[in-house]
């Protein structure tokens, strides 16, 4: 490829897939980290309007009540539901996998237990082998960490500890029990930018080719 042929600087900032993370509340400047470094335009969402033209969404951990009414005062949950209803992906870690369970926005059919791990002091790091991700096992941190308690045949376990599942998928939506963005592993938001990138791809739809006879 030539120099002329080169896309401009502004085609090539179009192609970047452009990932939100939910800013209300938790450790979400980290996962914004890791995405920029992974090539992605991280947009911190605090507003419903900061949704609007994403490729992909984080829901960070935190303090998950706290985070339920943040998206209840900030209008966001409608928002977020059109989100993932129109095939793009949701990374919900921790306390974001808590509340995308069916008990809270409903985008999983599963429910998570809060704290099942135990609280603060019952923190923990561990291998964790995660379906999909390479037959390397992935550092895990686990921070007052849920289980997934209970789920639907649509969901596909892709870790569990303890006889417990912590990562589980269902459609484009990942949740996760542990913090990825505490390590250098950025798998799983190398999983949700290739989410990302394959409903990018289907929403353009397939090309047609035309034959000469």
């Amino acid at each position: 490829m030539s120099v002329n042929t080169l896309p401009s600087p502004e085609l090539r900032e179009a192609a970047r897939l452009r990932i939100g993370v939910l800013a209300s509340q938790g450790d979400f400047a980290a996962h914004a980290a890791m995405l920029a470094s992974l090539g992605a335009t991280a947009v911190e969402v605090r507003t419903s309007e900061e949704l609007r033209d994403l490729d992909g969404l984080v829901i960070p951990g935190g303090e998950s009540t706290t985070i339920a009414k943040a998206i209840e005062r900030d209008g966001l949950e409608s928002a977020i539901r059109a989100h993932a209803a129109s095939g793009r992906p949701i990374l919900g870690t921790c306390a974001g996998m808590i509340i995308c369970d069916r008990e809270h926005l409903g985008l999983v059919d599963a429910v998570a237990r809060r704290n099942a791990f135990g609280r603060q002091i019952a923190s923990f790091e561990v291998e964790l082998e995660v379906s999909g991700l390479g037959p390397d096992p992935m550092r895990a941190v686990f921070i007052r960490a849920p289980w997934i308690a209970d789920y639907g045949d649509e969901v596909e376990v892709l870790a569990s500890h303890d006889g417990h599942p912590v990562v589980v998928r269902q459609d484009r939506t990942v949740l996760s029990a542990f913090h990825p963005e505490l390590t250098d592993d950025s798998r799983l938001h190398a999983l949700l930018m290739a989410l990302a990138t394959s409903q990018r791809t289907s929403d353009v739809g397939p090309r047609t080719t035309s034959h000469k006879s």
